[in-house]
């Protein structure tokens, strides 16, 4: 099962880079998937700038085009992201609707940071889009709030508590993923 692990801030300074190299290492000692890092500032897409809608899978851009084979190499997707207002990044909004069968029939779960919520604002928002897409959104996420206090000289650091939701989480997403990998060969 391959994990794609798509980093959703954009922003200078973000904290999204050491969370996300945090969460990898324990993703890739989970031993249940191969994990793939994409990172939504490396690949910069633009606004959403394909003249047909993305159900029809006609793009014109090559941007687009690589965005498309990233997102349908991977079985499962984890999404690291902040909150900023109550709700998740733009740029996790705008990947997300670049394309769309891609997504289909596969499982999407959330490793999110902030304060007080730790990003969970972000990420019920964040749930009725994948829900659109036919992803299958897992209960069980990560949640860091108050991540500044975990990090260290730009090291994210974790705790003990942040690290129990790690496992339970890639269990059921890799549940998910094997189902869902008959639902996507069916046809």
């Amino acid at each position: 099962m391959n994990l794609t692990v798509i980093l959703a801030s954009t922003r200078p300074g973000r904290a999204c880079e050491p969370i996300a190299a945090w969460f990898v290492e324990h993703a890739k000692r989970h031993g249940a998937f191969e994990v793939v890092v994409a990172d939504l500032k490396a690949i910069a897409l633009p606004h959403l700038d394909e003249p047909k809608h993305p159900r029809f899978r006609q793009y014109e851009h090559e941007h687009t085009k690589k965005w498309s084979a990233i997102v349908d190499a991977a079985d499962a997707y984890v999404f690291v992201t902040p909150e900023y207002n109550y709700g998740p990044p733009p740029a996790l909004i705008n990947a997300l609707d670049f394309v769309y069968h891609e997504w289909s029939y596969k499982p999407a779960a959330f490793v999110s940071y902030g304060g007080a919520s730790g990003g969970m604002r972000s990420v019920q928002m964040s749930k009725q889009v994948v829900t659109a897409l036919k992803m299958m959104p897992m209960f069980e996420g990560v949640a860091i709030p108050f991540y500044s206090t975990m990090m260290k000289e730009g090291v994210f650091l974790g705790s003990e508590a942040v690290e129990k939701s790690i496992k339970p989480m890639l269990d059921e997403l890799h549940k998910w993923a094997v189902g869902l990998k008959a639902m996507r060969l069916s046809p």
